[in-house]
């Protein structure tokens, strides 16, 4: 996910419908041309459960605390919520925004980048109150709960009296978020003790819409060209990954369990591991006919039926031909980051 920066432009984007919608959904017959992403309408949204899973997957919570002569404690506290995308994928932004009413705002982030952003008090709650009713699963979910904390005592205006000590909970709370304090803020409050993180147990799949939600952020749609022993000389290799931090890795091991398929690996480094289907009969009879009913949304939609197409070439036997093999190498030359169309 991309990084989140302290200064905003709200972003400014052509209107038609038609447009969101093709992107949204992946529509081929005019969505190649995504350059102009776009939406006007309320109507598009996303299921709250999938909304969820895309949290899970893009989602931050975190609290800025900087300096201010505006405030009697010298500190200001500003608690926000983002998710960062590719300008490309600025249809789900906007789709999510819908899901939630309209709250919140969708900026610029550089050239290429965009975020949905939550910072007032009061929307803040709105947000509170879908994943209370839609819990996040993944240690994510203990940021949501520390968060959850920091929003309490600014509400009660705990943050700007020191004699309550109410800044300092706030800071030890938020050495505990994320990535932890910078540097100045460390010293800043040399007295800082880090609360405990929430430990996060039920990391079962809710609703299919979560992993619909889950794979749009975190899921890669594979398609390798190797060497082989077959007529033509290649064979052509399908997977469907994804991949977490191994804070997360029962979760993936219980998403394989779930689906019904693929296996959890653990990468090299031991930081990441991976859920991985690879094997042709269940990408075929289970994840595609899957996530046809529970969609992919945005870009990724798009190398979803590429790498539906595929499957359909190897089903008939066509990637055994040079015809079919060039059709699906083209596929595979345009699929994830280097999608040009």
């Amino acid at each position: 996910m991309q990084r989140i920066i302290a200064r905003f432009t709200h972003l400014k984007v052509q209107r038609g419908n038609k447009s969101f919608n093709n992107v949204l959904f992946g529509n081929k017959q005019s969505s190649r041309a995504y350059s102009s992403l776009v939406s006007e309408t309320n109507a598009v949204k996303v299921n709250p459960w999938f909304f969820t899973g895309f949290t899970d997957a893009e989602g931050t919570f975190t609290v800025k605390i900087s300096k201010s002569d505006k405030y009697r404690t010298g500190w200001k506290v500003e608690p926000l919520f983002a998710i960062g995308l590719h300008i490309k994928d600025v249809a789900i932004l906007n789709a999510i925004q819908n899901t939630l009413g309209g709250i919140g705002a969708i900026l610029n982030q550089g050239e290429d980048g965009i975020q949905f952003v939550i910072s007032s008090q009061k929307d803040l709650q709105v947000l509170m109150s879908h994943f209370e009713n839609y819990p996040l699963i993944t240690q994510k979910r203990a940021d949501f709960e520390i968060f959850k904390r920091i929003l309490e005592i600014v509400s009660n205006k705990g943050h700007l009296n020191n004699q309550e000590n109410g800044l300092q909970e706030i800071v030890n709370l938020r050495a505990t978020l994320n990535l932890g304090l910078s540097d100045a803020l460390k010293n800043a409050f040399p007295n800082t003790v880090p609360v405990a993180k929430p430990l996060v147990e039920d990391l079962t799949c809710p609703h299919p819409q979560w992993l619909a939600g889950f794979t749009s952020g975190e899921g890669c749609f594979s398609i390798k060209v190797r060497k082989g022993s077959t007529k033509i000389g290649y064979r052509v290799e399908l997977a469907f990954i994804l991949t977490q931090h191994t804070r997360d890795e029962q979760l993936l091991k219980n998403l394989v369990t779930y689906l019904g398929c693929g296996k959890y690996y653990k990468q090299a480094n031991n930081s990441f591991g991976n859920l991985r289907c690879e094997n042709f009969t269940d990408i075929f009879e289970i994840l595609i006919p899957f996530f046809k009913e529970h969609k992919i949304v945005g870009v990724k939609a798009l190398d979803f039926e590429d790498w539906c197409q595929a499957a359909d070439l190897i089903k008939t036997k066509d990637h055994l031909t040079n015809e079919g093999l060039e059709k699906i190498r083209q596929l595979q030359l345009n699929m994830n980051r280097s999608r040009k169309n």
